[in-house]
């Protein structure tokens, strides 16, 4: 048959016509035997695949051409297509708004899925309708003004491999072929959307249900070779990954059912066993029948059928062989397929119920039809089959299972009606620009009705309309029809019929927020899955807490899952890492949600905050009745020989350092911050200064005693005063430095502490405070050192040695501080430094005082010159 194409090209209309090989071709071709043909004033042709041809063995018994009509089988689903054309035609002849005084006629013919016969189909439309002449027509009304074609892409490719040549518009309403000749495509035109859009819905549908773990069946076909090529990558792009890529045995005109079980049962095998719940079938509309396969395939291998969600592409339509009609489509329960739209078309059922083989004598399809959708025969030259019923061509459509018909319109019946209003408005259109402008009314319908299907070109590419079910029809400058795409989701039944509902759709040309949309709740999922949101993933979530790392020599889809380390959170499912909260907030204790945290510092309220403001305000009020103590005794021997000036400069600092502490205690604001540890440093610097000065003005006054000694000028009230005053000015300038360079100010420490946000005074110049200390520390060192020196010598009047003792206890105290106050954290930090502050002023206190207190109320047989004279003496 090929070879016969080739020829009809190569060789000169002349030379065909003489060539006695060509004739003897052309005698022994077999016709076309599925033609369905209606007159009219303009023809529009199609070139349809019905019936399928399967080819067995050639046995050299008999004539070769006669083997290949032996076998042959009539899909009973695709003769909507046939349906949909007729009615269409019959919609517009009866529409006197619409090509007025012109009838439109059609002329479909059967392409048999085949190049073969698709090139003869084609080259039979150039022919006369009586003969088979290829390039002679001598009835040029017959010749079409367009072709429609379809469903598979292949057919469209090898049709316009002719048609083209003569500038004939074809409109494919299958998906497009791939086009090598650029010039060819020029004269057709598609009813099927750009597929582009139809893998970006697939995409979104994985994504939005978060399958990302999917396999992939196609067939080994150049258009679904194109699929695997180019939009396979682009899903890996996006994170889907696939578990396998499988290819169905691909159906020829040569096929052996045999042959293609056989090979189908490997794929099966795979596709069972895989861990993807998620399948995208990517295939023409017969593909359907391996597809069905599946179940049957799946019991001969021994395996437990499984069910999954089928992903079907909009190429893909439900169609089957005779013997599948027994076997079951439970599988495809739950299974979701994209279709280009479609909309009920008034009409169309009453259409279709009206259908009858005995009336319809132009149809060379319905006999057959009807012969396997009600599984009868019409009895012909008085034979009868005892095992099957007679025909009566009384028997109803809407009868048949959806298995076996669909009376509800497709959506490439749905192309089909749109591409012959397509075709009827564009000659209309074409009427009336004739009339309007080269205004040859008169001979006008004549010379309309001997149109050049080539003038039809221009006209067909602009033409814009809304077809009966009230939507727009027009193509783009590409030639592609403007639609969407329907998502449907599948119901089966136990009766083996099935129902389409829609549940989303795929709309390139509405609102960006539109353009996918899915209605999960109207989904029928497989039945295992108990009406729950399937997933398909390599291995379980990682859930929040945990974060996903990619397994070795797997696929990126295939992961482990971590806990997120301390301190960070994930929220969602298979996060690829962890992360830490904002500064306010922290993480549970599944690490899968950040916590606002409690605002944190040491308060009235707060028992620890009670408890050293109790004992700040007990110790100062022990430090004010010692003070007072000491004033009411002033005149007694004990408290004159320590120097009172002194005494009670060490006792007023003393109670302002227990006091003091109030400020570390309640929240910070900026006068406190200034305040707290400038008041701390100065205060405390005046009480070791003053005990430094005691120390002094004690080993001066013995220095003195000594004969020819030049200290005496030293002894007096000013050396006491002139010390406190330069030690203590000294502090005062370090703290005037540091508020005017890096005052302490309110701040919230995010860190410190996991569940509180820790409001403390921030030191500002960290140097600066430790500078504070270093200073107090340096005194405090002098003064211990000074006083240890002295604790010896000769004088009942002597206090060095408890000054001696109390210091010791000081600088232990402030040691301790600093690794304690560094290693704590939040509000204990500022307890720490009110601890130390209070622990070394009542040591300062008790070490230094309290002895004098007990010698005053206690004893005071002891506070007398004589007693102390007699001590000394001693």
């Amino acid at each position: 048959m090929n070879l016969f194409v080739v020829l009809v090209f190569l060789m000169p209309l002349q030379v065909l016509n003489n060539s006695p090989t060509v004739q003897c071709f052309m005698r022994n071709l077999l016709p076309i035997l599925h033609q369905y043909y209606h007159p009219g004033d303009l023809i529009i042709a199609g070139i349809m695949s019905q019936v399928r041809t399967f080819l067995n063995a050639i046995t050299f018994e008999k004539h070769p051409s006669k083997e290949l009509s032996d076998d042959h089988t009539f899909l009973t689903q695709t003769y909507q297509h046939i349906m949909a054309l007729a009615f269409a035609v019959k919609e517009i002849n009866e529409n006197p708004q619409l090509l007025p005084n012109v009838t439109l006629g059609f002329h479909i013919l059967n392409s048999h899925f085949s190049a073969s016969w698709t090139y003869q189909a084609s080259m039979e439309l150039l022919s006369s309708q009586s003969r088979f002449i290829p390039n002679y027509k001598c009835d040029a009304e017959n010749t079409p003004v367009g072709v429609i074609g379809g469903p598979t892409s292949n057919v469209c490719l090898h049709m316009t491999t002719i048609l083209s040549i003569y500038k004939i518009p074809q409109i494919i309403y299958g998906s497009a072929p791939v086009m090598n000749d650029r010039t060819q495509a020029v004269f057709f035109h598609q009813m099927f959307p750009n597929g582009t859009h139809q893998y970006e819905g697939i995409l979104q549908l994985l994504l939005h249900f978060r399958w990302i773990w999917v396999g992939v069946v196609s067939q080994d076909e150049e258009n679904t070779e194109r699929f695997v090529e180019n939009v396979i990558p682009m899903f890996s792009e996006r994170g889907i990954c696939f578990d396998f890529i499988e290819r169905f045995p691909k159906i020829s005109f040569s096929s052996n059912v045999g042959d293609l079980m056989t090979e189908a049962f490997e794929s099966f095998s795979i596709l069972m066993q895989s861990s993807a719940n998620a399948v995208v079938i990517h295939g023409e509309i017969h593909d359907t029948i391996t597809f069905r396969l599946i179940p049957w395939g799946a019991e001969f291998v021994g395996m437990p059928m499984k069910s999954k969600v089928w992903v079907m592409t909009a190429q893909m339509e439900f169609t089957s062989l005779p013997f599948q009609r027994s076997l079951s489509i439970q599988f495809l329960h739950g299974a979701l397929s994209f279709t280009t739209h479609s909309k009920e078309v008034l009409g169309f059922h009453r259409f279709l119920q009206m259908r009858n083989p005995n009336s319809e004598k132009e149809d060379g399809f319905i006999e057959d039809f009807w012969k396997q959708a009600f599984n009868c025969y019409f009895p012909k030259n008085g034979l009868e089959e005892m095992e099957r019923k007679i025909c009566t061509g009384e028997e109803k459509l809407e009868t048949l299972p959806g298995s076996v018909f669909d009376i509800s319109m497709t959506g490439f019946s749905y192309s089909i009606y749109n591409a012959i209003y397509a075709v009827a408005h564009t000659l209309h259109g074409m009427h009336l620009f004739r009339f309007n402008h080269l205004k040859l009314a008169v001979r006008e319908r004549r010379r309309f009705l001997n149109i050049e299907s080539w003038q039809l070109q221009r006209f067909l590419q602009s033409v814009y309309f809304n077809n009966s079910a009230g939507e727009p029809v027009y193509f783009n400058k590409n030639g592609e029809i403007v639609a969407a795409f329907d998502i449907l989701n599948w119901v089966t039944f136990p009766n083996e019929s099935f129902h389409r509902v829609r549940v989303g759709r795929m709309n390139p040309i509405g609102p960006s927020e539109n353009v996918f949309t899915i209605q999960e709740d109207a989904i029928m999922w497989p039945s295992r899955f108990n009406q729950a949101l399937p997933h398909s993933l390599c291995n379980d979530n990682c859930y929040p807490g945990y974060r996903r790392t990619k397994k070795e020599g797997e696929p990126f889809c295939c992961y482990d899952c971590l806990p997120c380390p301390e301190g960070k959170i994930s929220n969602q499912n298979d996060m690829d890492d962890c992360f830490q909260c904002p500064e306010n907030q922290y993480p549970n204790y599944n690490k899968d949600t950040c916590m606002p945290k409690s605002i944190s510092f040491l308060s009235y309220e707060d028992p620890l905050g009670i408890s050293l403001a109790l004992f700040a305000l007990a110790f100062s009020f022990i430090t004010a009745l010692v003070l007072g103590i000491f004033i009411k005794h002033k005149d007694t021997p004990i408290i004159k020989a320590n120097n009172c000036s002194l005494t009670y400069s060490l006792l007023i600092a003393l109670l302002l350092c227990f006091l003091c502490t109030l400020l570390f205690i309640g929240r910070p604001e900026k006068v406190v911050c200034i305040l707290r540890q400038t008041a701390f440093g100065i205060i405390f610097s005046v009480a070791v200064s003053c005990i430094l000065t005691k120390t002094t003005i004690v080993v001066v006054a013995f220095m003195a005693t000594r004969p020819g000694s030049n200290m005496r000028k030293w002894v007096g009230k000013r050396l006491g005063t002139n010390m406190v005053l330069s030690c203590s000015f000294i502090q005062a300038a370090i703290c005037i430095v540091w508020l005017a360079t890096s005052p302490p100010f309110p701040d919230f420490d995010t860190h410190s502490m996991t569940e509180e946000l820790v409001l403390e005074c921030n030191e500002g110049s960290t140097i600066m405070f430790y500078c504070v200390l270093g200073y107090m520390g340096f005194l405090a060192t002098v003064s211990f050192t000074v006083a240890f020196l002295a604790r010896k010598l000769p004088d009942s009047f002597n206090e060095a040695k408890f000054i001696t003792f109390s210091m010791l206890v000081f600088c232990s105290v402030w040691l301790s501080f600093v690794p304690t106050y560094l290693s704590t954290k939040g509000k204990y930090m500022v307890a720490v430094e009110i601890f130390s502050i209070l622990s070394s002023s009542a040591g300062l206190l008790s070490c230094i005082f309290l002895p004098k207190c007990y010698i005053v109320l206690l004893r005071p047989d002891l506070n007398k010159r004589e007693q102390l004279i007699r001590r000394n003496i001693k």
